[in-house]
């Protein structure tokens, strides 16, 4: 039984500048929402980082919020927040699936955002994983967006070759002799 398995957390990193969050929830289940927006915001400022909050209607709504705030806001990390419990039809399946697929999708470009979303078959396994004092998945899920932002910023200007350029070494574009735009 996994409840009785102990795992490994890694610390949380240190920041040499300042951390901006931002937490997107979906409140459809106002009380387990709010537990794991409790636990989202203590590990954020446990690392010193600053979190906002916004709300969206349901679980497929984060990711979207998360790619407007990606491409129009100035955040270094995301931290998706919502429930979805198993009812009697399949939209359990098309809600757990696209809303996990369209965060993953958004982390292969880059998007740096700890996925909090609790997929659960009842309403106690919900409040087991969302307690701040019990499993903690809100203050997990902060934690994973936190470690994504140290590496994003580890690795900020480090440039590698693309194609059969070397790297550092600017490219010319299609222009006239008297142009001399460059990439």
């Amino acid at each position: 039984m996994a409840a009785n398995e102990s795992h490994y957390t890694l610390p949380l990193p240190g920041f040499d500048k300042p951390v901006r969050l931002l937490i997107v929830v979906a409140p459809y289940y106002k009380d387990i929402a709010d537990k794991l927006v409790a636990g989202a915001r203590a590990v954020a400022a446990q690392a010193g980082a600053v979190a906002d909050l916004v709300e969206v209607p349901g679980a497929l709504e984060i990711p979207t919020a998360i790619a407007m705030a990606a491409r129009m806001a100035d955040y270094d990390g995301f931290v998706a927040l919502g429930c979805v419990i198993r009812g009697e039809t399949t939209h359990y399946d098309t809600v757990c699936n696209d809303s996990s697929r369209a965060i993953a999708l958004m982390g292969l470009e880059g998007v740096c955002i700890g996925n909090g979303i609790l997929t659960v078959e009842n309403r106690p396994q919900a409040d087991v994983r969302a307690d701040p004092a019990g499993q903690n998945k809100g203050g997990g899920a902060a934690a994973a967006a936190l470690h994504l932002v140290a590496l994003s910023r580890k690795w900020a200007g480090r440039t590698k070759g693309i194609g059969f350029r070397p790297a550092g070494e600017a490219i010319r574009i299609a222009a006239t002799d008297k142009d001399t735009t460059q990439a």
